[in-house]
C-alpha cells in the first residue's frame, strides 16, 4: 500500500472526526500537520480521499475504500504493539540445576505473587547455551562462566561452599580421610554433567589447592540419588552444602575435611543488554533489587 502509515493514521482520524480541527485536538497536533499528511497521502495514491468544504469534510469513494481496508489493519497493528509493550509479558530463564533446586523456588514463588500477570518459564540446564539464540531472556551462571560482555546481577547466596560427606557407618568401616589425597583410596560418588564431563572435587586450605578426580563407584546426574547412596554407606559424596544440609543436621552424614572446604562466589543472573529489555525481565530485575534492599542490614 503506498503512503506512510502515519499519514494513513492521520487521514483515518480526520475521516472519523469529519473535521480537521476536531481531529487535531483529539490527536494533540496542529490542523495544518493533518492537512499536510492527507495531501501527501493523496499524492502518493493519486486519488482524492476527502471532499473538503468550509462546513464539512467527507470521504470520497476512494477514501471509503481506504477506510474499510486500512482502518482494521491499523487497529490490529495498534493492538499488537500494545500487547508487545504490555506490563505483564513473559520471563524465560535458563539456569543450572543448583539454581532451579535451591535458589529459584522461593524467589520465583514470591515474584509470581507480586506479578501475577507475568508468565514464568524456567529451564534447568547444566550446559552452557547462548541464551539469546535459544530464546531465553536471561540465564543464571557462576562468575567464571560469564562472558565479559554480559550484564551480571547477583542472585541467591553470595557465598557458597562444597561439602564432602559420608555416613558414620562408611567412615567406621573405611576410616576418616585426613587429606584430600586420601580420597583417592575411597569409594567416590561423582556427578556427571549433561555435557558428559565428570565433576572434579576441588579443595583449598592455606593457599594450597587440590583437585581430585578419583575413580567412582557411582556416577549420577541426580544429587538425591548420590545422597541416598552416601547415606546407605556406599561411598563419599561431594556436593553443594545446601543439598547435604538436611542429612548432616540429622546425623545421616558426617562432613569430611571441613577445613579444606572450597568457598566461592554465588551465582549471577546474566543478560546481554539493558536496551529494549523485555518487560518480564525488567520487572524481575526490579523485584530482585527490592529483595536485596529488604535483606540488607539496617
Amino acid at each position: 500500500m503506498p503512503g506512510d502509515p502515519s499519514d494513513i493514521a492521520a487521514f483515518l482520524a480526520v475521516a472519523a472526526a469529519r473535521n480537521f480541527r476536531r481531529a487535531a485536538s483529539l490527536r494533540g497536533v496542529s490542523p495544518s500537520s493533518l492537512s499536510d499528511a492527507v495531501r501527501r497521502l493523496e499524492a502518493a495514491m493519486g486519488a482524492r480521499l476527502l471532499n473538503r468544504t468550509t462546513r464539512s469534510v467527507t470521504p470520497t469513494e476512494a477514501g471509503e475504500r481506504l477506510i474499510a481496508r486500512a482502518g482494521p489493519a491499523l487497529a490490529e497493528l495498534d493492538a499488537a504493539i500494545a500487547e508487545a509493550a504490555a506490563t505483564g509479558g513473559r520471563l524465560r530463564l535458563n539456569v543450572p540445576g543448583i539454581a532451579a533446586d535451591l535458589i529459584l523456588p522461593g524467589l520465583v514463588a514470591r515474584f509470581m505473587v507480586a506479578h501475577p500477570d507475568v508468565t514464568v518459564e524456567v529451564i534447568a540446564d547444566n550446559t552452557f547455551v547462548d541464551v539469546l539464540a535459544a530464546g531465553f531472556d536471561a540465564g543464571i551462571r557462576y562468575g567464571e562462566s560469564l562472558d565479559s560482555d554480559m550484564i551480571a546481577v547477583p542472585i541467591g547466596p553470595r557465598v557458597q561452599r562444597m561439602v564432602t560427606a559420608a555416613s558414620p557407618d562408611y567412615l567406621a568401616r573405611h576410616g576418616l580421610p585426613r587429606h584430600p589425597d586420601d580420597l583417592l583410596s575411597h569409594r567416590l560418588l561423582r556427578f556427571r554433567f549433561a555435557s558428559g564431563v565428570l565433576q572434579s572435587w576441588e579443595f583449598r586450605r592455606d593457599g594450597v589447592f587440590r583437585r581430585i578426580a578419583g575413580a567412582p563407584v557411582l556416577i549420577a546426574s541426580n544429587t538425591r540419588l548420590m545422597t541416598a547412596a552416601a547415606e546407605a554407606g556406599q561411598g563419599i559424596t561431594h556436593q553443594f552444602e545446601e543439598f547435604l544440609a538436611p542429612s548432616l543436621a540429622a546425623g545421616r552424614l558426617v562432613e569430611i575435611l571441613p577445613d579444606w572446604s572450597d568457598r566461592f562466589e554465588g551465582p549471577y543472573l546474566y543478560f546481554p543488554s539493558r536496551r529494549h529489555m523485555p518487560q518480564g525481565l525488567r520487572r524481575f530485575l526490579d523485584f530482585l533489587r527490592t529483595e536485596r534492599a529488604s535483606e540488607a542490614p539496617r
